[in-house]
């Protein structure tokens, strides 16, 4: 399960401020989802390399009892007690609220885990909020400013002591974990049931049949595999649920322990932005993606032929994305379906050796006329392979990983991708500014080495007579 922390409180207090501090635009995973119409923001809080806690921003809860402000209240207290941690936001410059003592209240009577975080401690005049707090039984707060980034290590430093952050780990076992992903009523749960010959998940025409998602392991050609299907992600609508949401969720969990994601889209319907949504959901999470265009025999060739062309040029987020057309209904390109999921995994399994990767950023470097930056040369001087999913090298440079131009990244992304066969797999370059760390180090001689110098020495000294 992902470790989550909800942030609730009254409309306009800060919110979702906060929430942008705590995960940084380039940790947000879902933008402007919209559970009924209030938008909201899911992301992640990571505090290290692998661990990591899924930060949910939540509606304005208010007292006013028209329809629309209901719903947003209602799926703010849905988060709050869906969650692990709440954090309850009030403004510091403002005076209580009945808002304000309503949520205090409702939090208590329902035995959530919550700590109070005063936001807006920057502006010199300060209500009586945390005296009239301090009288109600509250003995800790946390006290921010989101707009001058003020408090946060206290904030994350509470989060990380209050509950035990997910660890990025996948399944060691030698079933390859497959993510099945995308919209509703695209055919996920039959190509399962095909796949394994079984039943196993309820098939309807009723998009949203399958709420939660489901593990379903089964083998082919000598291999394992454990099949992970999930609620479709559907378009943002006026008439969201709790559960819909939160099926929103378990995908992201989804795809979190998985080795391979299938995304799957109908044939007979055009690729529109939701779709796009959800590749980069998955992209994001630095799992290989496979584009799955199930319903295939529902199409004509000439249409069919129109898909694909559209599909190369419809998007940049398509690029090294592989993709496969199938039949779930009537079990066709199955078979050839598992053989890319095989080759993926192996390819995203791999590991590069260092003496492999100077040798090609050398070339690649060589072919490049000297790269710079305000007229100062960009020295790339050493590369090391940094880790798995997303497949990640570590550039030492002079420059740090922001100041890097993004035409320089492109080019060596695309010549990486070219070298080291990288078809379908997740590619992240991550430059650090500093020396060759393993300038000045003498390398360590194996006693067979040793003997071997020796001996050369000797040679090169009888040669010398």
């Amino acid at each position: 399960m992902i470790s989550s922390v909800a942030i609730i409180g009254k409309p306009n207090v800060g919110k979702s401020s906060i929430f942008n501090k705590l995960t940084a635009s380039r940790s947000a995973i879902v933008s402007n989802f919209s559970g009924v119409t209030k938008d909201r923001n899911i992301g992640y809080l990571k505090t290290s390399t692998k661990k990591k806690y899924l930060i949910i921003d939540t509606g304005g809860i208010g007292e006013t009892e028209d329809d629309l402000q209901n719903s947003i209240s209602a799926q703010a207290w849905f988060a709050a007690e869906d969650s692990d941690l709440v954090l309850f936001v009030i403004d510091g410059s403002i005076e209580l609220s009945s808002e304000d003592l309503e949520i205090l209240s409702k939090l208590r009577k329902s035995n959530i885990d919550f700590r109070v975080v005063i936001n807006k401690v920057d502006i010199k005049k300060q209500s009586a909020a945390k005296n009239d707090l301090t009288k109600k039984g509250i003995k800790e707060f946390i006290h921010v400013s989101a707009e001058h980034s003020i408090g946060f290590n206290e904030l994350i430093n509470t989060i990380k002591s209050s509950i035990k952050p997910t660890i990025e780990t996948l399944s060691e076992s030698d079933s390859i974990q497959v993510a099945v992903i995308g919209r509703p009523n695209s055919g996920k749960s039959t190509f399962i049931n095909s796949v394994t010959k079984d039943n196993r998940v309820i098939v309807s025409n009723t998009p949203g049949t399958t709420i939660d998602s489901i593990d379903v392991p089964f083998k082919l050609d000598d291999q394992n595999f454990t099949l992970i299907d999930t609620a479709g992600i559907r378009k943002k609508n006026k008439k969201g649920s709790n559960i819909e949401f939160f099926s929103y969720v378990k995908t992201i969990e989804a795809i979190s322990r998985s080795h391979i994601v299938l995304v799957f889209i109908d044939a007979d319907q055009n690729l529109v932005d939701q779709d796009f949504k959800i590749l980069n959901l998955a992209k994001l999470e630095g799992k290989p993606i496979i584009l799955v265009i199930n319903k295939i025999d529902l199409i004509s060739k000439s249409n069919e032929k129109k898909l694909f062309e559209d599909l190369n040029y419809k998007n940049p987020i398509l690029k090294n994305i592989q993709i496969v057309k199938i039949s779930a209904l009537h079990s066709k390109g199955l078979h050839y379906l598992f053989k890319v999921v095989n080759e993926t995994n192996i390819r995203a399994e791999s590991s590069f050796t260092t003496s492999r990767l100077n040798k090609l950023l050398d070339e690649a470097i060589s072919k490049i006329n000297q790269p710079s930056k305000k007229g100062k040369s960009i020295k790339l001087r050493y590369i090391n392979f940094g880790g798995k999913y997303p497949t990640t090298f570590i550039i030492h440079s002079n420059f740090s990983n922001s100041q890097i131009p993004n035409h320089l990244r492109r080019y060596l992304i695309n010549f990486f991708y070219e070298k080291l066969d990288l078809k379908g797999i997740e590619l992240s370059l991550l430059f650090k500014k500093g020396n060759n760390p393993f300038e000045g180090k003498k390398n360590k001689l194996t006693d067979r080495q040793i003997k071997k110098k020796k001996r050369l020495m000797k040679f090169a000294k009888k040669s010398k007579k």
